[in-house]
């Protein structure tokens, strides 16, 4: 009886052993998780700019108040009869 006793003790301490400490074990698996939600962060902000990328096309492609606003902040354009103000505030010392 004793001998059982023992060999299911060193059964025991061998399966924690695997468990705790071997390759695919519990600190592994709380790795990995911690892996597969900084992945799925990544691809959720990945979807999002590609959602606004791509509505950011189809308003290209389909209207030109899209085009015109474009022209007028990053190129500085004004139509056909507009007046171009700049205003310059005063440093301050």
């Amino acid at each position: 009886m004793k001998i059982i006793a023992l060999v299911l003790l060193i059964l025991f301490i061998w399966l924690q052993y695997k468990i705790w400490l071997q390759d695919g074990g519990i600190p592994e698996v709380i790795q990995l998780q911690e892996e597969v939600e900084e992945v799925k962060i990544e691809v959720q902000k990945l979807r999002d700019r590609n959602l606004s990328l791509d509505a950011e096309v189809k308003d290209l492609k389909k209207g030109l108040d899209a085009i015109e606003e474009r022209a007028r902040s990053e190129m500085g354009m004004i139509k056909q009869g507009e007046i171009y103000y700049q205003v310059i505030e005063p440093e301050k010392n």
